[in-house]
């Protein structure tokens, strides 16, 4: 009698366990994630000749969950954008689980990347990608409902991608069937940060806004967006969520109480997002996204109040090339004139010298 190892164990799972499309367009190659809704497969499409992403709904979930994936791919069909991973293709397999086809994006999730040594300015020009995305979802009457870091994926040639939409909601009826689609309903087998249930909580703890932890899913808007991306900001400068201790109401530690480094005027930014006030905050993604691109041309930021001494500061980094070639081009100027007396005033050094007048007597004893 013999026994298969785990390796082998393994091998035959993974086989056993891919999705038949029961299309010959495609072939399945290999599970590339997995998760309590289902898994991700890398897939060749064989008549295009590229690879793509299938994402098949587990098998024995409730129906609501694979309602949850259809929401998802209709939202997303609906948005056609750069920031956004664009859906091919969706329908039910033969064994009757939904798959959707999408985009294969490859790349390294926000959260792993604010590890990295990144500069300040291109943390910022992230996010920036990151509110153009979601400003322009706004504009379609579509909300997120769960920004955080690991729902942003950087691709290696600098693409920003805005994932995981299975929580969003349309806030403006269109007439299409996006509206109904997109209707809260209760998502059993989910964990409760996922639930999207009327008066539920809907979000991530830690990145979720005041109104979300209290369920007021009914009254959102895109200030909770905002807040969201405050709260990817806030990961990107500090490396920790704003709501570490997953206590929302909890006062937010202010980013330069960790790092004393981080500019007042990007911590005022910051903060702004994150204000429990929804009145407070920015009113939209773009409004965030104007004042962190006016932070790194050097101007003024709408959510901070300069002192005098800031203001000075900004206006020489500002200008701090000019301003380094006129003091080096002053500098030269006082070093040559220095240069040019040292050799006028050399001469007369020369006749007033001890040994000169010398000279001069012995010369005169001489003519005498």
């Amino acid at each position: 009698m013999s026994f298969l190892n785990d390796a082998l164990l393994e091998h035959l799972r993974g086989v056993a366990d891919r999705p038949d499309l029961g299309d010959p367009r495609y072939e399945v190659l290999a599970r590339i994630g997995r998760g309590g809704m289902g898994n991700v497969y890398r897939v060749e499409d064989r008549l295009l000749g590229r690879q793509v992403a299938l994402k098949v709904v587990n098998d024995g979930l409730p129906q609501e969950v694979a309602e949850r994936m259809l929401r998802e791919a209709r939202i997303l069909a609906q948005l056609e954008h750069p920031g956004i991973v664009p859906i091919h293709d969706a329908g039910r397999l033969p064994d009757g689980r939904l798959y959707c086809i999408m985009k294969l994006v490859e790349g390294r999730r926000l959260d792993a990347l604010a590890g990295d040594a990144l500069p300040v300015a291109e943390r910022i020009r992230i996010l920036m990608r990151v509110c153009e995305a979601v400003a322009f979802a706004h504009s379609q009457g579509v909300l997120h409902r769960d920004l955080k870091p690991e729902n942003v994926m950087v691709g290696e040639f600098g693409e920003v991608l805005v994932l995981d939409w299975g929580v969003a909601k349309a806030v403006s009826p269109t007439g299409s069937a996006l509206a109904a689609e997109t209707t809260d309903a209760t998502v059993a087998g989910l964990p409760p940060s996922q639930a999207t249930s009327c008066g539920a909580v809907i979000g991530t703890s830690g990145y979720m806004s005041p109104e979300q932890s209290r369920g007021e899913a009914g009254g959102l808007d895109e200030r909770t967006d905002v807040y969201g991306l405050g709260a990817i900001l806030y990961c990107l400068l500090t490396g920790r969520a704003p709501h570490a201790d997953a206590v929302t109401s909890a006062a937010i530690v202010p980013p330069r109480v960790h790092d004393r480094s981080i500019a007042r005027a990007l911590e005022a930014a910051c903060l702004r997002a994150l204000d429990a006030d929804a009145g407070r905050r920015y009113p939209s993604a773009q409004a965030l996204h104007d004042d962190l691109a006016r932070f790194l041309l050097g101007q003024r930021v709408s959510a901070h109040r300069e002192s005098l001494v800031e203001r000075v500061e900004r206006w020489v980094w500002k200008y701090r090339t000019p301003l380094l070639l006129v003091v080096t081009y002053l500098l030269m100027r006082v070093v040559v004139q220095a240069w040019l007396q040292l050799k006028e005033d050399r001469p007369t050094l020369e006749r007033t010298s001890p040994g000169a007048r010398q000279s001069e007597r012995q010369e005169d004893d001489e003519h005498e």
